[in-house]
């Protein structure tokens, strides 16, 4: 990959990641109730997520769900309705004090991936970086050893501010009436996120 093209997927990755989806809700909403540390985790899983789908691009797997329309249309369904379900949950519990205990890392850790998993958005940014960016006559893995690190990096200073940016609006409305109201709308983008889903799928 020459410095140009790294450049043009650098600023493609950076804008993939960097737009608001479920993955920035998420962090968003663990750090408010839970903290800047404590969020980092959902960082990890998105990451070990990240990981996962550009080894499968490589390999042509993630071109191959995205060619059968079948297999794609199910997984928008169930990813649909899991990010639908969060967002109701969420609004039921936003009135709700948020519970001393946190939940375990592993908890979090569990429900990052999948929402990262589910989300077509993941499989559609993957699909482009590889057949936009990806070029037939390098060899693939040599291709990977600038790629991977450079979606990584920027996958990981984007959601640690996403997580931040949780951090500080829990800190400026913990306790306050106006944390409820930020707590339903994270949740009511979880619902509009699996009825747009649900809708396109």
């Amino acid at each position: 990959m020459s410095f140009q093209g790294w450049i043009i997927f650098a600023t493609f990755w950076a804008a993939f990641v960097t737009t608001p989806g479920p993955n920035a809700v998420n962090c968003i909403t663990v750090a408010m109730a839970h903290g800047f540390r404590r969020a980092l985790v959902c960082v990890l899983g998105i990451l070990t997520q990240a990981g996962l789908f550009l080894t499968l691009s490589a390999f042509g797997i993630t071109a191959l769900i995205t060619a059968s329309p079948t297999v794609f249309q199910i997984a928008s369904y169930i990813g649909a309705g899991f990010l639908i379900y969060l967002g109701v949950r969420g609004w039921i519990m936003a009135s709700r004090p948020i519970s001393v205990a946190p939940p375990s890392q592993a908890s979090l850790y569990k429900r990052a991936f999948l929402i990262a998993t589910i989300n077509p958005k993941s499989v559609a940014g993957y699909f482009a970086a590889f057949t936009q960016f990806v070029q037939p006559d390098i060899p693939v893995m040599q291709q990977m050893t600038v790629i991977v690190p450079t979606a990584l990096v920027l996958t990981t200073l984007s959601y640690t501010g996403y997580c931040a940016l949780g951090a500080g609006l829990g800190r400026m409305a913990l306790g306050a009436i106006m944390n409820i109201w930020l707590r339903r709308a994270l949740a009511a983008c979880f619902i509009v996120y699996g009825i747009a889903l649900g809708a396109v799928a």
